[in-house]
């Protein structure tokens, strides 16, 4: 013999709304200027400098060493 148990969608609307107003609540206390994960506390991010402006020379050049590897073995 088996129970018959029906679902109702109270359950979940309820469920739903108490995701959606954690969910909320933690949008806004991450947009008051709250880091979460820490990342400019370390110690090791004190002496890091953004990227210069001379990047993309290293970017022509990783991709010709690539063409270059892959046109060698190719031959």
């Amino acid at each position: 013999m088996g129970i018959m148990v029906s679902k109702t969608n109270e359950d979940n609307s309820r469920l739903n709304d108490r995701i959606n107003a954690d969910l909320r609540v933690r949008a806004t206390e991450t947009e008051r200027g709250q880091d979460p994960d820490l990342v400019e506390d370390s110690d090791y991010a004190k002496d890091l400098k953004t990227t210069g402006k001379y990047t993309w020379i290293w970017i022509v050049l990783i991709i010709l060493a690539i063409i270059s590897v892959v046109v060698i073995v190719m031959i």
